[in-house]
């Protein structure tokens, strides 16, 4: 290559030493600081904004007087019936008490369907003699297995959590059976190239690539095991949630019975709250892959 331009000018050495830069020519969008404080709080606006305006709306068809209290109380109805169950400790009873149903019975049926859908999932043999089984089962409503229970376990605290145990043993363990079976084949191969042993590889590959399906079985589980205890507690409970709403059933209290399906769906939101969190810290690593 000549030294010379085609001007005869000799360029300058100095000019081929200096790196390479990109330059970023696309059009810049011009947003505001407002646009994006907006963005940011958009979401959690619309999030406290959506209820509110449903009790607001609530309100006002109670204060006109289109819905008979009789029929749906007013929220300030509802507030009154908080605190009157609360003065009278009913309430802060009833918590604890429907809480360790809801926790034993999902500990027992997690523990049990978490244990089928590994040995079902990893073994042939656990598939074959487990599978077809469940799968029947998990057809059957828990609710209609209630009178089953009530003759076989009575009607104390061994039947309501029996209920829990049954509805909460079908979710972890489906997705914890397709979680091992939905394991990359190419990932077998790669440990088997590495020269893993199938106890190695069930710890270090299939279950850590399975972990995303059975957190999600067990946050089907615990909400499952919440509205097992709805139905639970409707048998001869003489404590816990269900019990306040038999008794206000039977005194034709509207007002106690909203406020008690409040409380529980107060557990259920708390109950997804940590699952989340469970999730966010046993999987660091899954992206939060969100359309805006």
């Amino acid at each position: 290559m000549s030294a010379f331009d085609s001007s005869g000018v000799k360029p300058d050495a100095e000019l081929f030493d200096q790196p390479l830069v990109l330059v970023d020519l696309s059009a810049r969008s011009k947003r505001s600081p407002w646009h994006e404080v907006w963005d940011l709080w958009r979401g959690r606006l619309l999030r406290v904004a959506s209820p509110a305006l449903i009790v607001i709306l609530w309100q006002l068809v109670s204060v006109f007087g289109i819905v008979p209290p009789q029929i749906l109380p007013s929220p300030t109805d509802i507030l009154a019936a908080f605190a009157e169950l609360i003065r009278l400790g009913d309430l802060q009873e009833a918590l604890p008490t429907s809480l360790s149903r809801s926790l034993i019975g999902l500990a027992i049926g997690g523990t049990i369907g978490l244990g089928l859908g590994l040995f079902a999932g990893l073994w042939r043999i656990g598939e074959e003699i487990f599978d077809a089984p469940l799968q029947m089962l998990r057809t059957i409503p828990f609710i209609a297995l209630v009178p089953l229970f009530i003759t076989w376990f009575g009607i104390d605290e061994t039947a309501k959590i029996i209920v829990i145990t049954v509805a909460t043993i079908f979710p972890i363990y489906l997705n914890t059976y397709a979680g091992v079976r939905g394991v990359d084949p190419k990932l077998l191969e790669a440990a088997t190239v590495f020269g893993l042993s199938r106890q190695e590889t069930v710890r270090h590959v299939i279950l850590p690539t399975a972990l995303p399906s059975i957190l999600v079985g067990l946050r089907f589980s615990a909400g499952t095991s919440l509205l097992a205890i709805v139905v639970a507690e409707q048998i001869n409970a003489r404590s816990g949630i269900g019990y306040i709403l038999n008794n206000a059933n039977a005194n034709q209290r509207a007002d106690i019975i909203i406020a008690g399906i409040i409380v529980y769906a107060a557990l259920g939101i708390t109950n997804d709250v940590v699952m989340r969190l469970i999730e966010w810290l046993a999987l660091p690593w899954r992206p939060n892959i969100v359309l805006s």
